[in-house]
């Protein structure tokens, strides 16, 4: 399950969030859904470790930094830091996350991967938008984000992305599936899901959301033992 909240309270968006409106939104999908995991774009540290506590779900976050510092949102204050956060039902045994090399703006575009006790690598990134002051990044850092998950899959891991990544040509390896949510009322064809083979017959829903400027892309598929 893949969602953009919208939560650092900057965005133009964040009138429509209603905090804390999109935390409960949040919740009850995940609770409605049950997914495996769930990635997060526009999180904040301490809504996310608020949405693991309330869904019994395992938690990892990465920290955007903005302007040259950690951000720390707004509107109320007290949640913790900007950036975004992977979460899965089955324990964390190992993170890693980065920035991209490419980077252009303000805000500093990194990559967050986790791998769980199940063997499966679960991986999430909000790359560059295509808006004029922004969009020579986006390109540099799709080609990285397809290298960091080509690597993991090579390594003999099972290996699933979901992300914000802000353009519709996907950002996936040679060997993996794409599904989108270019269905999507909002904003749509700009959230994706990568997996890899050993990941079969993976179908897209997309659900509509009250409270964040992205409806939520949820991908099933099977996973081959």
């Amino acid at each position: 399950m893949q969602m953009n909240l919208c939560l650092s309270g900057l965005g133009g968006c964040y009138a429509k969030v209603a905090y804390p409106g999109v935390l409960n939104e949040a919740v009850a999908r995940i609770r409605a859904e049950h997914p495996d995991a769930v990635t997060f774009s526009e999180a904040c540290g301490g809504d996310v470790a608020q949405i693991a506590r309330r869904t019994g779900y395992h938690l990892r976050f990465s920290t955007v930094i903005y302007g040259g510092n950690p951000f720390r949102c707004i509107n109320p204050r007290g949640r913790g830091v900007f950036g975004d956060a992977v979460l899965t039902k089955a324990p964390i045994v190992g993170s890693q996350t980065a920035p991209f090399r490419a980077q252009a703006d303000i805000e500093r575009r990194e990559w967050l991967c986790v791998t769980t006790r199940t063997h499966i690598d679960v991986c999430t990134s909000h790359l560059a938008t295509r808006d004029r002051d922004e969009v020579a990044a986006n390109g540099p850092q799709c080609a990285e984000l397809s290298a960091i998950l080509a690597r993991r899959a090579k390594g003999g891991h099972t290996v699933i992305f979901g992300g914000d990544v802000n353009r519709h040509p996907s950002c996936a390896p040679a060997g993996f599936w794409t599904r989108t949510d270019g269905s999507a009322g909002q904003d749509p064809g700009i959230q994706h899901v990568y997996g890899t083979g050993a990941l079969r017959s993976p179908s897209a829903h997309v659900i509509p959301t009250v409270h964040t400027d992205h409806d939520i892309l949820l991908v099933r598929a099977k996973l081959r033992r």
